[in-house]
């Protein structure tokens, strides 16, 4: 078994949603772990989880003999990568940013709300490979259609929340908040 499998099977074993894993120079393995949909806890990792987790894999990946020099698990962060396609289907209705490998219409990045196709089985247990981002550039509705072999990256745009107030883009007939309204 190698340290990745590892990883994940101790990540999911504990009731997490593996979503990344880096290994930097020195030695540095790197963890990224988020909440599953549904949990009772609630849909933010805290410091508490990193540690629960943090703990367990110290313990398997020295009786499995992976070296490392330090470990380092976190929150994917208000900029969520999607890499799977389960994390796709989870964000359907969100506002993503993504990034092609190869550039369509003279562009590789867009931005937009992440949605299913219409004729693509929407069941969590068939294979999707193909989403759909919805952009609104002040030209009217468009939609650009991709598949996952064609991403580089797509991450969440994150939604910044002020004392309980979300802050999102404002309609049309709806003024922007300014600094005197944050300041309540």
């Amino acid at each position: 078994m190698n340290w990745l499998n590892a990883v994940e099977r101790t990540v999911t074993g504990l009731g997490y949603d593996l979503v990344d894993t880096e290994r930097a120079p020195g030695g540095l393995l790197r963890v990224f772990i988020d909440r599953v949909p549904g949990d009772p806890k609630g849909e933010f990792v805290t410091v508490d989880d990193c540690e629960r987790v943090t703990r367990q894999l110290q313990q398997v990946l020295e009786v499995e003999s992976f070296s490392y020099a330090r470990l380092e698990v976190s929150s994917p962060g208000l900029d969520r990568p999607l890499k799977k396609a389960a994390d796709y289907r989870r964000f359907v209705g969100e506002q993503v940013e993504v990034v092609l490998r190869m550039p369509f219409q003279g562009r590789k990045k867009y931005r937009g709300e992440l949605a299913l196709i219409e004729d693509e089985p929407a069941a969590s247990d068939a294979p999707i490979d193909r989403f759909r981002v919805i952009l609104d550039e002040g030209r009217g509705e468009q939609a650009l259609d991709f598949a996952l072999a064609e991403v580089r990256e797509t991450r969440l745009v994150p939604v910044v929340d002020f004392k309980g107030r979300r802050l999102a883009p404002a309609a049309a007939d709806e003024p922007a908040p300014t600094d005197g309204d944050l300041q309540q």
